[in-house]
């Protein structure tokens, strides 16, 4: 609930992900993630922050390859909330969403995320 330094997910490396269920089925719109601004870090740099990440919707938790919903880049010189809209055409709905972060922006022990939060419009 809050973003304060260290108050996050992290993960061992810079290659992770995040299956996330929803409530209900959505018609997914945008996704948005969130990571502490610079002046807020105790180093004064976020290079823990996730950088490419793609997002994928998923018919169940056990499905090995969900439909791709769009790849993109957290920009670290950005504001610290940032929404990425859906880019893949797509007339599914999905319950489930997986988050893929496959760099952050040089961490070499862990990536932190803080907040992913998924925007639609029910099924």
């Amino acid at each position: 609930p809050d973003i304060y330094p260290g108050n996050c997910w992290a993960f061992k490396g810079s290659l992770g992900y995040l299956v996330v269920r929803l409530s209900m089925k959505i018609y997914p719109t945008s996704f948005a993630v969130e990571h502490i601004p610079k002046t807020l870090s105790p180093t004064g740099n976020i290079s823990s922050a996730p950088r490419n990440f793609s997002v994928y919707g998923l018919d169940d938790e056990y499905q090995k390859e969900g439909k791709l919903l769009g790849q993109y880049v957290y920009d670290q010189g950005g504001e610290a909330l940032q929404i990425f809209p859906v880019t893949e055409n797509t007339e599914s709905a999905f319950q489930i969403v997986e988050l893929r972060i496959s760099s952050n922006w040089g961490h070499a022990e862990y990536t932190c995320l803080y907040r992913f939060r998924v925007h639609g419009k029910p099924a």
